[in-house]
This record gives structure tokens, C-alpha cells and sequence, in this order.
């Protein structure tokens, strides 16, 4: 494939795929042209637009090629690198008001990086070499690459190796000296079918009866074998009415699917572990790291969430009222905590073993944890700012093309100078993003994307030194002598 280097060159490479999509019982011919899948691929097409018009930003030099390349693919080889992930991720977020979908690979890979040389250096193996060469590959065509950890899990009191039907969790069930064949399922997958490479990764920590389920490696999307199931989200089928009165958002949307592996093959030099479970926890630990300090990018999506609250307050004509501007404060607030714990994570990184540079896992997990419950609320205040009909409004055929017509632009019109046109509009996109398609991105997947909340507050625990915070008020209290 010759490199993207622009959005229409990205959109080019989605052309003429072979791929087994399955939406609502059919299969889709053109994923590129299906009115409910376009808007998820004009997100992911929208980072390279943003490499053309910031490349400062959303570019990055490649250490393998020394080319240009999206910094989606980049390697963080310090914390200006973390933080300019940041920066991208929040950005795009204000760009798309959804999820654009390319966020887990590059966790995945930096998290690949490290774990992967640790292999190596117990091992013996050569999955870091292996790695990088696959990865020089990605940079020297620009690709999309979507990484996919979570198992369809079934009975969750038990380990893969104890569960009723065995592909419950993805599994090798053959090797040969060419590679493995793997069969499952990964479920929730961000962004498969607008990627190029997937690379499959276990989603927990393994025991040494498990070690089937210790694989990780790249394929393409393309791969025989392998069947996408389109996820469905609320309202999705408004993408095919006519008029588009209704969608909301009209441009963006993200993208869930359940991928089924059935006897996938993978070659030797895109397996970069291999019945190695001790480190399945590592890759686990060290990608969710990486992930939960990503969801800066909901700060992005927050700010269009604020946005449409402050500008329907205005077409109301209550702007100026005092409780209308302290939720609007605490909007603000709500949404700059998270931003601020991603960064703080990301300018407080670590270099790794490997050479790359790892953000800080607590702060991380403080960030995922805020992003789980003030989305929520900035989300529950937008909705108190709107009013009713964000929930109860006629149809937008009703309200342009009906008998009603006239009646309806009369009755739903706000303050005199506003149109009664872009005031509907601006409630649609609220209930868009609170109750329909991207509240998926907005609210469901900040819940449950990068692990629940609890998974983050284990680590929280497993972080914080206890003792050194109860030797600091020992010392000062004269419990313990302090150091003069």
C-alpha cells in the first residue's frame, strides 16, 4: 500500500476491501457509502485532516523511517510526547464531539514496546525485534493500526481455561512452523473496520493453564477468517432518514464491533507473545495506563458538551441568569479536572526499559476515574439547560415538511432573534450526545471503555503508598521522630 499522507488518500485505502460485515442481519457491501457506518469513518479520516492543517500537533518524525508520520503511530520517546498525545486527543474531541477511534492502538503499541523487550530479556525471544519491524512497516505507509483486548469473557468468576466453551475468550488452537490459528471473540472493538492492521492482545491476568490465551499479534483486517458484527447504537437509524433533520451530530459518530476469529491464522513475524502468560498482566497493567490518561479526550467532546449547553441557555434567553451560569461553571470545572489528571499523568511519565516513555499510572487511573462520573454529570447538566423538548421534540419532518410546519417554527422558537432552526438543531445535538449515538462515546464508553470503575480503583489502591502519607502525620504529630 503506498503511504496516506492526506484524509482523501485515507479514504482511498477503505476502497475494495474485502471484509464480512454484518449489519442489523445483512451483510454490508460498502461500509465506505452505508449511511449509519460513514459518520464513524469521517472521525477516524478526521486525524490525518488534522496532521494536514496541524502537523505540529498531529505529526510526529518517525525514529524507524525519519518520515513524517500521524502521531497516532508515534512512539513516546519523552513526556512532550505524552503530552502532545494529549493535546491531539482533546483537540479532536472538540473537532468531532465523538470518539475518533484510534486512541487504543497507539496505547497498545506503546504498551507493546516495553512489555515485549521485558519478554525478550527473560526469555530470550525476538518478539521487540519482531515488533519493530512490524512497526517500521505501519510508519512507512501511515496506517491505522486498532488494537483489541477485550474478550467476549463469558462466566467471569472464571479463568479462560475453566470456562464451559473454551473460545470465550480469544485462544490458539493450532500451531505450526509457519504460526498459530486463533479462534473467539473480541467484543467492543473501537474502530476495527476503519483500521488497516489489528493486533489482538489477552484482556487479563493469565495463569499458567492459560497459556493458549497468551497471544498477541498483528493481522490485517482483511484476514481470512475473521467476521465483524456491527454494533448497534441508540437512535443510529436516523443516519438513514431523509433530511438528517434528526442526527444531531450530521458529520461524526463512533464505531463498536464484535469481531469473530475463526481459525485466523497469524505468521511467526507478527506474534509477539506466545504462551508467555506471566506478562499478560504487564501488557494489561501498562495498556490500560496508557488508555486511561487517553481520556483526556473526552475533555474535547466536554467542551462541545458545554458549548451546546451555554448556547441553548442563550437561545432560551436565560444566558445571563446566575444559576445558569454556575452550571456552566461547574461544567467547566468538571471537564478541566479531567484534562488536567491526564496531563499530570502524561508530564509525570517514565522511560521504560525499552526506551520509551511510560505516563504515570495513578494519575491515569484518577483520570479514568473522573472521566466514569463527570461526563455524566456535565452530561445530566446539559440536559437540565436544555429543557424538556430535548427529549420530546417532533420530528424534524414535522417540524420542515408537514402540514404543521408553520405551527411548530411558531411554538418552538426561543428568544426573537434566534431561528427556530437553529435552536432545534442545537437541541438535537444534545440529545445526540446524551441520549443518542455519541452518548456511546460520550457517556457508555467512558464508564466502560479502558476497564470499569472499579478496575481503576483497585489500581488506585494498589498505587497510593499508604504508609508514607501515615509516616508524614506521624512525624509532624511527633509520633515518629522527624528529620531535623
Amino acid at each position: 500500500m503506498e503511504k496516506i499522507h492526506t484524509k482523501a488518500d485515507y479514504l482511498d485505502s477503505l476502497k475494495n476491501r474485502n471484509l464480512t460485515i454484518y449489519l442489523m442481519g445483512e451483510l454490508v457491501e460498502d461500509p465506505l457509502t452505508h449511511p449509519i457506518i460513514k459518520p464513524s469513518i469521517e472521525a477516524m479520516a478526521e486525524t490525518y485532516a488534522l496532521a494536514e492543517r496541524e502537523p505540529e500537533l498531529a505529526s510526529a518524525i518517525s525514529p524507524y523511517t525519519n518520515e513524517p508520520i500521524n502521531r497516532f503511530l508515534h512512539i513516546a520517546e519523552n513526556n512532550q510526547d505524552l503530552y502532545l498525545q494529549n493535546q491531539m486527543q482533546r483537540k479532536l474531541g472538540q473537532l468531532t464531539g465523538t470518539c475518533f477511534q484510534r486512541c487504543v492502538g497507539m496505547d497498545a503499541f506503546n504498551a507493546l514496546h516495553s512489555v515485549t523487550y521485558e519478554i525478550d530479556e527473560k526469555y530470550k525471544t525476538d518478539y521487540h525485534k519482531k515488533f519493530i519491524s512490524f512497526l517500521t512497516k505501519m510508519h512507512e505507509s501511515n496506517l491505522v493500526i486498532g488494537g483489541a483486548m477485550t474478550d467476549v469473557k463469558g462466566d467471569r468468576s472464571k479463568p479462560p481455561h475453566q470456562q464451559a466453551d473454551q473460545d470465550l475468550y480469544l485462544r490458539v488452537v493450532k500451531r505450526d512452523k509457519k504460526g498459530v490459528y486463533v479462534s473467539g471473540a473480541k467484543a467492543h472493538q473501537t474502530g476495527c473496520l476503519n483500521s488497516h492492521w489489528m493486533v489482538i492482545m489477552p484482556t487479563l491476568r493469565l495463569t499458567e493453564d492459560d497459556k493458549d490465551y497468551a497471544i498477541v499479534g498483528a493481522l490485517p483486517i482483511e484476514s481470512e477468517g475473521i467476521t465483524y458484527i456491527y454494533g448497534r447504537q441508540s437512535c443510529d437509524t436516523r443516519s438513514m432518514e431523509p433530511g438528517e433533520y434528526d442526527v444531531g451530530n450530521k458529520y461524526f459518530a463512533g464505531q463498536e464491533a464484535m469481531v469473530i476469529f475463526d481459525n485466523v491464522f497469524i505468521p511467526n513475524e507478527y506474534i509477539f507473545m506466545n504462551g508467555e502468560y506471566d506478562f499478560a498482566a504487564m501488557l494489561v497493567e501498562r495498556f490500560t495506563c496508557y488508555h486511561r490518561r487517553s481520556y483526556v479526550c473526552k475533555a474535547g467532546v466536554g467542551d462541545v458538551m458545554i458549548g451546546a449547553a451555554a448556547t441553548i441557555a442563550e437561545y432560551n434567553g436565560v444566558e445571563n441568569k446566575s444559576h445558569i451560569r454556575e452550571k456552566l461553571v461547574e461544567m467547566n470545572k468538571l471537564n478541566e479536572t479531567i484534562y488536567a489528571t491526564g496531563i499530570a499523568s502524561s508530564l509525570q511519565g517514565k522511560e521504560t526499559k525499552s526506551g520509551n516513555y511510560i505516563n504515570d499510572d495513578l494519575l491515569a487511573n484518577v483520570c479514568k476515574q473522573h472521566v466514569t462520573k463527570e461526563t455524566y454529570e456535565i452530561g445530566r447538566l446539559a440536559q437540565d439547560l436544555a429543557g424538556g423538548l430535548v427529549a420530546s421534540m417532533p420530528s424534524g419532518i414535522d417540524i420542515h415538511e408537514s402540514d404543521m410546519s408553520p405551527n411548530l417554527k411558531k411554538y418552538l422558537k426561543g428568544k426573537e432573534d434566534i431561528n427556530t432552526e437553529d435552536r432545534v438543531k442545537m437541541l438535537r445535538l444534545i440529545e445526540n450526545m446524551t441520549l443518542g449515538r455519541n452518548a456511546v462515546a460520550y457517556l457508555t464508553e467512558s464508564m466502560h471503555g479502558a476497564g470499569s470503575p472499579q478496575a481503576q480503583r483497585i489500581q488506585i489502591s494498589r498505587k497510593v503508598d499508604i504508609e508514607e502519607k501515615k509516616n508524614f502525620a506521624k512525624k509532624l504529630s511527633g509520633i515518629i521522630k522527624r528529620e531535623e
